[in-house]
């Protein structure tokens, strides 16, 4: 009975289209490949499954797959206004038929509309209770996966891979294995994966998912060329995918086609009107010297608007606050996420946030954090030279100003050109390093006690500490 439950989520999946797991507001696009399935037909779907319950309001099941497929065309479309109805279809479902009593998938409605409103943690719960009662199905498992990354757990995500791989195998958990290994760092790897995944794709939208994760994937190493072929060859299998439309629009600025990206941005935001895409826009058009105001405008009201849907939409607009409205705001906000989803994406935000407000010995902290489990981010590295530029800290802030522009010298028409900026004012390191490090010089034979050594090295120590030049003046 559970496994049928269950199947009837997978259905309801299959009959609403492609189920494609978009990132929430404020976050990085994720770009392992998304698990996709079926065909176009939501219209057709969402008309049947009401009918049905219209005719059986007692069928728990139907309930449940309304609930999935109402989901599922919200996050396609990117309107927050299907997750209130959703939400009543699972309610319904689990009155009818309690989870305690088996309605496994209502729990696992639970589960996708959580994450479709970016409550992971609530997802990871609803999840792990499915995963739980049915271990061989697989339609929890990525937003399982995808979970456990955002709320700074790779170790279950990479573990959670492993079973979708063992239980369903096949371009989808190619694409969430890919994620896993992009997350730590291993970007080739990810891209042999997400080939992989684009070669057995069961269906043009799921190879264009895949299609988009590597050109994500390619973007994110700035290869530029790479990246925009892979989004062209996205959008010729699903010409309306506004995340690819974003992403191209990302690829056309860096390579200074200013006017084709606005195009594009306004596209995507007809398209799909998630607010990262109009604070990008906002971005590009204040690096170009305009008024990005108005769009920044946009993206509070997407937020405001999602929010009332039940959508946590504060990571993006802390993001947006500390860079162009208020930084204790966004400190504010960030801090309040920090305890719902203490992962990367959240604690890079949070360190900017807090050096937005002079608090850099703070923020370092947490720029730290965000750069610790192996996640190759310009804009983190970015923001982690800049926090460390602040306090002094020279040498460490130009190997990670550094080291973002060499891992995407294009990250940002905004951000990038500040990073090279500030790498040129730290200016090169001292010739032969620090002045006030000495080298080990073992004693001659002969020439006196251990202790004598011991304390001619204090002697050295302390004549270096003294001749050491005071420290600079934060630049």
């Amino acid at each position: 009975m559970r496994r049928a439950a269950i199947a009837s989520v997978a259905a309801a999946a299959l009959a609403a289209g492609v189920l494609v797991l978009l990132p929430q507001s404020g976050d990085r696009e994720r770009p392992a490949a998304k698990p996709a399935a079926g065909a176009p037909g939501a219209a057709t779907s969402l008309a049947a499954l009401n009918a049905r319950v219209k005719a059986n309001p007692r069928d728990d099941g139907a309930w449940s797959a309304l609930g999935t497929a109402l989901v599922v065309r919200g996050l396609r479309a990117a309107d927050a206004a299907y997750y209130p109805k959703a939400e009543a279809a699972v309610k319904r479902s689990l009155a009818v038929r309690p989870a305690e009593k088996g309605n496994v998938a209502g729990v696992a409605a639970l589960a996708q509309l959580a994450y479709a409103r970016g409550d992971f943690a609530e997802a990871r719960r609803w999840g792990e209770i499915v995963r739980g009662q049915s271990p061989k199905e697989w339609t929890t498992y990525p937003l399982l996966i995808d979970s456990y990354g955002r709320l700074g757990d790779p170790k279950a995500a990479a573990r959670t891979a492993e079973e979708l791989t063992e239980s369903r195998g096949g371009a989808v958990a190619l694409g969430w294995t890919a994620q896993t290994y992009r997350d730590k760092g291993w970007r080739e790897d990810a891209a042999v994966l997400v080939s992989e995944a684009a070669a057995v794709a069961d269906s043009p939208q799921e190879k264009a998912e895949h299609l988009r994760s590597a050109a994500e994937l390619a973007w994110e190493r700035g290869d530029l060329t790479e990246s925009l072929g892979f989004y062209d060859a996205t959008l010729t299998l699903d010409r309306k995918q506004g995340a690819a439309i974003a992403g191209r629009a990302r690829v056309l600025a860096a390579l200074g086609r200013t006017t084709e990206a606005v195009k594009s941005y306004r596209t995507a935001l007809t398209l799909t009107p998630r607010p990262e895409y109009a604070l990008e826009l906002g971005e590009l058009t204040e690096a170009v010297g305009g008024n990005g105001e108005p769009q920044y405008g946009v993206a509070r009201a997407q937020v405001a608007w999602n929010s009332k849907q039940g959508v946590h939409g504060d990571l993006l607009l802390g993001r947006l606050e500390a860079d162009h409205g208020d930084a204790e705001t966004a400190v504010e906000l960030l801090r309040e996420e920090w305890s719902r989803r203490p992962g990367p994406e959240v604690a890079d935000a949070l360190g900017w946030a807090l050096h937005r407000t002079g608090d850099d010995e703070a923020a370092v902290e947490y720029a730290k954090k965000a750069t610790k489990q192996g996640l190759r981010s310009a804009l983190f590295l970015y923001h982690r030279g800049e926090i460390e530029r602040a306090t002094g800290d020279y040498g460490a802030a130009r190997r990670h100003l550094e080291e973002a522009l060499r891992v995407n010298p294009v990250f940002s028409p905004l951000w990038a050109p500040r990073a090279q900026t500030s790498l040129a004012r730290l200016g090169d390191p001292p010739e032969g390093g620090p002045r006030n490090v000495w080298a080990y010089r073992p004693k001659k034979s002969g020439s006196g006690s251990g202790q004598s050594a011991r304390q001619g090295s204090g002697t050295r120590n302390q004549e270096a500490r003294t001749a050491a030049p005071a420290p600079r003046k934060k630049r």
